[in-house]
């Protein structure tokens, strides 16, 4: 990808893959600029992806130090 990412929140980053699925089915675009998007997105969802990863290890650790002794169950 060309140009470097900022950093976005969670919320941020889906309505902006959301933007750029919108865009993308349009069909007005360019090949180019298309695939500029899906990388992009690609990039987005990754990030997101670690977000809730990064998310869900939080609340693992809140419920395994909780005094109520709650369990984690594989699902």
């Amino acid at each position: 990808m060309t140009k470097k990412l900022d950093k976005h929140n969670f919320e941020e980053s889906i309505e902006r893959i959301e933007s750029l699925v919108t865009k993308m089915e349009s069909d007005k675009a360019s090949l180019e600029k298309s695939m500029a998007w899906f990388e992009e997105g690609m990039e987005l969802i990754k990030m997101c992806q670690q977000q809730l990863n990064n998310a869900e290890k939080r609340v693992q650790v809140l419920i395994k130090s909780s005094k109520e002794g709650f369990e984690i169950k594989d699902s």
